[in-house]
């Protein structure tokens, strides 16, 4: 492993090269992802249909921040990871109150499906519920994404199925399950294509599971990467060293 302080630029990370800011699977604190919390709901969502400078096309992809926001973070993660639960519950609340509401960050949401199919199931519904809210309201997305996680069950146990998932659909409010349902039906292997192509752009950046995160600063071009379910301290520092890069 890299030194865990290091940085890299863009074109390192493209390359492959990819430095790691920190290793995986640290959790810590109480459960905090709860799809009613004002903490999350209030933070805004927007689309894109702009290209990163990492050549991440950010259409179909929910953004959580401020559209100006002069860092990004590009996290992937699979709704069957139970790492990205945890970190969505430990972590995710205290960065988004440190950095995303105060607008120096912003995150993209990129599906990385890589346990199974039911994982890629989860991932195309996924876009199909981003699809149905984004224009006329985007922070729908958040509840729908945190009851998934919620509902999170042992990998094989059928928790993850299209059926399952559609009855998780049906109980959030402001989204659709039958338009959803329809979206998979019509649109899925179309988008299943574009999770594909974007999975082979993460494996580019030397990312093989999930959560990981790159954090990218536009204007310097730096950039770190981080792996696992981090504690906000690792965010931090990370941040600070791209930021200051």
């Amino acid at each position: 492993m890299d030194r865990p302080d290091s940085l890299v630029t863009r074109r390192a990370v493209l390359g492959g090269i990819g430095t790691t800011l920190a290793g995986g699977g640290v959790v810590y604190g109480a459960s905090r992802l709860d799809a009613g919390s004002t903490t999350l709901t209030t933070v805004p969502f927007h689309g894109s249909s702009r290209s990163t400078g990492f050549g991440i096309d950010l259409a179909g992809h929910p953004i959580m921040g401020a559209p100006d926001a002069p860092l990004d973070i590009y996290y992937w993660s699979d709704y069957q990871c139970p790492f990205c639960r945890r970190f969505e519950r430990n972590t995710l609340p205290e960065l988004i109150e440190a950095h995303v509401r105060t607008g120096a960050v912003r995150i993209a949401f990129i599906e990385y499906p890589y346990l199974g199919e039911a994982s890629m199931t989860a991932a195309v519904m996924d876009r199909c519920v981003w699809r149905q809210v984004r224009e006329a309201d985007p922070s729908r997305y958040w509840p729908w994404h945190s009851a998934v996680f919620e509902a999170q069950g042992e990998k094989g146990s059928g928790w993850a199925s299209r059926s399952n998932l559609l009855e998780i659909t049906s109980r959030v409010d402001d989204v659709d399950a039958a338009a959803v349902d329809t979206c998979m039906r019509q649109r899925g292997r179309e988008i299943e294509s574009s999770i594909r192509t974007d999975i082979e752009r993460a494996t580019a950046f030397g990312i093989r599971g999930s959560p990981a995160f790159i954090i990218y600063d536009p204007t310097s071009e730096a950039a770190g990467k981080l792996v696992g379910a981090q504690p906000s301290d690792r965010f931090d520092t990370a941040i600070s060293r791209v930021r200051n890069a």
